[in-house]
């Protein structure tokens, strides 16, 4: 289920995307995981969802409910820099959340 969708990314991935964590053969095998993972979290979603999702650092793999018996396929690469502003070890107390240092 889903190889048209699996070989659309792999083209796109083979293409587009540079990644030193994940060879094309890498990508492949974790498409294919992912897509399991989807499938097995889509056919196990509550009766009030519509959403199955797998993912991991570089692929996000959606499958969601349709009119028809075909959930569709969204497979998304995770966009990363090496130049991303990285966060200092401060944090916001009021959100919990880590915050920038400025300079003096």
């Amino acid at each position: 289920m889903f190889e048209a969708e699996i070989q659309e990314a792999l083209k796109a991935f083979d293409k587009y995307i540079v990644c030193l964590e994940k060879t094309p053969s890498d990508c492949d095998a974790s498409l294919r995981s992912l897509m399991n993972k989807a499938i097995k979290a889509y056919e196990g979603r509550g009766p009030n969802l519509r959403h199955g999702i797998a993912l991991d650092r570089q692929v996000t793999i959606i499958l969601s409910q349709t009119e028809t018996d075909r959930p569709l396929c969204g497979i998304y690469f995770n966009l990363h820099s090496p130049y991303h502003q990285q966060v200092d070890g401060g944090s916001n107390p009021a959100s919990g959340r880590k915050t920038r240092k400025r300079p003096d």
